[in-house]
């Protein structure tokens, strides 16, 4: 396993990491849950993701059970869950300071554990203030539930006020910003959140590297069973993947698996190890349905390895997508 620092904070993490979102409470039994996690913690993944909003609580719960279970040292571990839907009442959802420290609560109850090592506001609240948030964020850290605070798909002008707001008030500035990113989906990591990266010294714990499994090039034949995209809450993806714009982009997954072949690699470690040689990127989180797609995503590890200047350059001629750079209008 490689570990980078959660951007230019101490906290070390696996670069490759094991979410819960869709597998723990729509695929697997507890049972399989337990295997994956165990696996990757064989393999040295420290860096567990969950969220308030999985399954109403179930994954966290599922996580809090395995981890007694396996009698892992909570040192070893690196928890991180997200604060935003905790339920149906008028203040069980969002970012206000009441929902943050019950939701907080909640979730550390069901992960059996006094503190989260990550604590994500999972998406901008329009009708709480940022300031109001920021202070919630630093009141739980003061308390010792949770040792670092960050965002999920916030703008970079949210995340921009959120450390003026920190910075100018002497609080704890958000350490990581978790967005969608994969080789489909570049905007934000590799352009907008720039600034953040050097001046307040931001971290990215990705999600969705391998898009639900699109990028592993699965559908290029079809929809196999048991895929992501026949989940009750994930159908709306096959429309997206089987979209006009999302064949012409399957056109390419099946040029990019030639590039795979040619370095007797999968396809989905290919894209995976694309993600993760981004140096802005801490951990990429990654799902798994059985212990065996764990170690297969974990081989991309190695993979990283192999893709040269000259193997990015055959990529990014394929992808046509890299993020512009803005208009020097001087020249």
């Amino acid at each position: 396993m490689k570990y980078r620092n959660l951007g230019k904070s101490g906290l070390k993490v696996s670069l490759i990491s094991l979410g819960s979102w869709a597998t723990f409470n729509e695929q697997i039994s507890e049972e399989t849950a337990f295997d994956c996690l165990k696996t990757a913690y064989n393999n040295g993944v420290n860096f567990f993701d969950t969220a308030e909003g999985y399954g109403d609580g179930k994954s966290e719960t599922i996580i809090g059970r395995s981890i007694k279970k396996a009698g892992w040292k909570r040192s070893d571990l690196v928890l991180a869950t997200k604060i935003f839907w905790g339920g149906s009442g008028p203040n069980d959802k969002g970012l206000s300071r009441k929902h943050i420290i019950e939701g907080t609560d909640a979730s550390l109850k069901r992960l059996q554990t006094d503190y989260v090592d990550l604590i994500y506001c999972h998406r901008p609240d329009l009708e709480t203030p940022i300031e109001e948030t920021v202070w919630a964020m630093n009141h739980i850290i003061n308390q010792g539930k949770a040792l670092y605070w960050g965002t999920s798909e916030w703008s970079a002008i949210q995340v921009l006020e959120a450390c003026h707001i920190a910075r100018r008030e002497h609080l704890f500035l958000p350490t990581m910003e978790q967005p969608e990113y994969h080789m489909f989906h570049r905007q934000k990591v590799e352009k907008d959140f720039l600034p953040l990266y050097e001046e307040f010294g931001l971290g990215t714990t990705i999600y969705s590297p391998l898009w639900a499994g699109f990028l592993t090039g699965k559908y290029i034949d079809g929809i196999p069973e048991n895929s992501r995209v026949t989940l009750k809450n994930h159908q709306w993806r096959k429309d997206v993947f089987f979209s006009e714009d999302g064949m012409k982009k399957m056109d390419k997954v099946k040029k990019l698996s030639k590039i795979a072949k040619e370095l007797n690699v999968s396809m989905g470690n290919l894209a995976l190890a694309w993600v993760i040689k981004n140096p802005h990127v801490s951990s990429a989180i990654t799902g798994a349905s059985k212990p065996e797609q764990l170690i297969e995503n974990l081989q991309a590890l190695d993979v990283m390895e192999k893709i040269t200047n000259e193997i990015l350059s055959e990529i990014e001629e394929i992808l046509d997508n890299k993020p512009a750079a803005d208009q020097d209008w001087k020249e």
